[in-house]
């Protein structure tokens, strides 16, 4: 299996006194659960983490330890003045992608768009948190998701990854307003679903507990939307600190679904996307 989306450092450290994760840690980690490689996302943005940063070169110092262990993403918040020019830097260092993309501007926020756009130009996917749920207002859009359908079709050549508590809300055509973690019977038509089905460039990763939260929810719903979307979706923890618990591990082993679609999620689907041998 190939992990797409994990971090490391003091982005999301525990209480003072106690040690972040380290990437011994987390291969040990990923040695237990059976998980080849990961995808390690930095972190650029002050509100992306209430305790810190985990920053281009921490991921690639991480890296160059374990080559054969991690993917490194880099990070470039959109509101520094040379964000777009520091890409190709990032991508002759090693880089394969960018996110994790974690602001409170408006997920088409002009300066946002300069990084897209620069982005489908390396042919890099971009992994964003979408989360317009009070209090949080991360790459944020209303509700439906008008803003991010609009970048979609204007950006075809930006692969975009999605992940968070507002993009798994929009499964449901009727999303509860204000509820981070949803529950109950999912109402088929959802705009999240419907992008991944008629969308080449959208997938979606599934990790954390919004995205187990929405897998789980409405086992009825969940059969019908892997049918619908296999190809379209990349096995992921968010795993970022010592003993944190993933049940989607268990659960991408477990549930009754064809060994082609398994197989995919797995990480056929992300080898594919980041050209991988």
């Amino acid at each position: 299996m190939i992990d797409a989306h994990v971090h490391l450092g003091p982005a999301f450290a525990p209480p003072i006194g106690e040690p972040w994760l380290t990437a011994d840690q987390l291969v040990d980690r990923m040695n237990r659960w059976g998980i080849e490689r990961a995808v390690l996302l930095p972190l650029d943005s002050p509100e992306a983490s209430p305790t810190g940063f985990f920053s281009n070169r921490e991921c690639l110092s991480a890296y160059r330890r374990f080559p054969e262990r991690f993917l490194p993403f880099c990070c470039v918040d959109p509101r520094r003045p040379n964000a777009t020019d520091l890409l190709p830097q990032w991508r002759e260092a090693g880089c394969l992608g960018f996110g994790e993309h974690k602001t409170e501007l408006a997920i088409d926020d002009f300066r946002a768009k300069r990084l897209y756009k620069a982005c489908g130009q390396l042919g890099w996917p971009v992994v964003i948190h979408l989360d317009h749920l009070a209090p949080f207002q991360l790459n944020w859009d209303e509700p439906g998701l008008p803003r991010f359908q609009q970048l979609v079709e204007e950006l075809p050549e930006v692969t975009f990854i999605m992940h968070g508590p507002g993009w798994w809300s929009e499964l449901s055509a009727r999303a509860p307003a204000g509820i981070i973690y949803p529950t109950g019977p999912i109402e088929p038509g959802g705009v999240a679903d419907r992008l991944l089905s008629q969308s080449s460039n959208v997938y979606a990763d599934l990790s954390a507990q919004s995205a187990y939260n929405a897998l789980t929810r409405d086992p009825d719903f969940t059969a019908g939307f892997l049918a619908r979307n296999w190809q379209k979706l990349l096995f992921g923890t968010d795993y970022l600190k010592p003993g944190q618990q993933c049940p989607i591990v268990e659960w991408v082993r477990k549930v009754d679904i064809p060994k082609e679609w398994r197989e995919a999620i797995q990480e056929g689907n992300l080898r594919q996307l980041l050209s991988l041998k």
